[in-house]
């Protein structure tokens, strides 16, 4: 088994109300040789779907963004919640204020990045567009159904 993944003391938001996973998570690869897996870390060229006939027994999946400009976890993300995914998603690694709420609308509902980012700036951007226009798994009013009931 190879253990990965953040430890609860390294995720600085969350959006969940249930306990926070603490153990270690698993490869993708790992995860399908393992009937007990709970938690698996998805990593850039992972495909997320394999995990789709197991979302049932997974509590938690962390997302790594090694570097800033690999956007290929929010896929991920968005494959897993439209899916039906309903477990922690956590974002790790090279997470910045300016992702943050992308990220919230692909899904993601816990972040760990690799340095801590400003509180204060943080929830401005989680704030910063009160009213949508795509529909996203953040499940968000747009503005259409706002406007047109």
């Amino acid at each position: 088994m190879t253990d990965l993944g953040t430890s609860p003391d390294d995720v600085q938001f969350r959006f969940r109300d249930d306990q926070m996973v603490d153990h270690a998570s698993v490869t993708v690869d790992a995860f399908a040789a393992q009937s007990n897996a709970a938690a698996v870390r998805i990593e850039p060229g992972d495909d997320a779907r394999v995990l789709l006939p197991h979302l049932d027994r997974i509590a938690l999946v962390e997302v790594n963004f090694p570097v800033f400009g690999d956007g290929r976890g929010y896929s991920s993300a968005r494959a897993l919640r439209e899916a039906g995914y309903t477990g922690e998603l956590r974002a790790v690694g090279d997470v910045g204020i300016d992702q943050l709420l992308n990220m919230r609308r692909c899904g993601f509902d816990a972040f760990a990045p690799n340095k801590p980012l400003d509180e204060a700036d943080a929830q401005t951007a989680f704030d910063r567009w009160p009213n949508v226009y795509q529909n996203t798994a953040d499940g968000r009013v747009m503005i259409s159904e706002l406007r047109h009931g």
